[in-house]
């Protein structure tokens, strides 16, 4: 049997791996699925159709699995779905999608999400992210993989933002950002590669001037956007290491529908 305290609430069509751990007075709704180790802090509110993966911790007062704030929303059964190994603090609402786009909010494995995090209907985020305290995201938001987003960081609907990206404390973001960039400011402004982060991972100092060069050709070459793909196309051709890392920095470019942030 999972360890769920007497005063919590557990609709008896809820799935719970016997190891989960449920805290005082939190409430788990009928269509929820939440995997082995998995533990749920006092006074959380899991509802929705909602599949949480294995050995993710929600402390209390969270809300996970609420339906969209969006008045287009009509009872549809959209999802959440949230993988393995995240940690989940105070007060985050993870809202499910909308029909009008994917129908379901993922959120990866080995993120870090502080309090007071929402993340919003249709958002995708990757792996190993950090959340600071009070970091927003807008409705079908995409973010990459390894990103970091501050405290009090704002992202508009629909903004995508590559991963190894650094978003700064309190920046308001409404356009895309390449892998690897360093931003900050309301409005955001790019200052720079993510250079410690990258460090941080593992990349060697060739891949890090690769990357340092794709981006000085995007931002400080006074190119267009088309010549700056050309550019950046002839870059990754001429290298040995790193080439990968510059193609998908030259990629992403093709993926935006909002807008690089130059």
């Amino acid at each position: 049997m999972a360890h769920i305290h007497p005063t919590a609430i557990v609709d008896p069509k809820a799935e719970l791996d016997s190891s989960v751990e449920v805290g005082a007075y939190t409430l788990i709704g009928p269509h929820v699925k939440i995997g082995a180790r998995t533990k749920v802090g006092p006074h959380v509110v899991i509802e929705g159709h909602t599949t949480i993966g294995e050995d993710n911790h929600f402390f209390q007062f969270s809300s996970i699995g609420a339906q969209p704030q969006d008045k287009k929303w009509a009872g549809e059964p959209t999802r959440l779905e949230v993988g393995d190994r995240n940690t989940i603090r105070e007060f985050c609402t993870f809202n499910t999608g909308t029909v009008q786009d994917k129908g379901v909010t993922r959120l990866g494995n080995d993120n870090w999400i502080s309090a007071y995090v929402h993340l919003a209907h249709d958002c995708v985020v990757g792996n190993n992210t950090i959340f600071s305290n009070n970091a927003q995201l807008a409705g079908h938001v995409e973010i990459g993989d390894w990103c970091i987003l501050s405290g009090y960081a704002n992202v508009h609907q629909f903004c995508k933002i590559g991963p190894h990206a650094f978003v700064g404390m309190s920046t308001s973001l409404t356009m895309d950002v390449p892998p690897f960039v360093l931003l900050n400011g309301n409005p955001a402004a790019a200052h720079g590669v993510n250079i410690e982060g990258l460090k941080r991972r593992g990349f060697s100092r060739a891949r890090i001037d690769a990357i340092r060069q794709a981006y000085k050709l995007l931002y400080r070459s006074g190119l267009t956007l088309e010549e700056a793909k050309q550019a950046l196309d002839a870059h990754a051709a001429s290298l040995e290491e790193g080439a990968d890392d510059v193609r998908a920095f030259r990629a992403f470019l093709d993926t935006s529908t909002r807008g690089i942030l130059r």
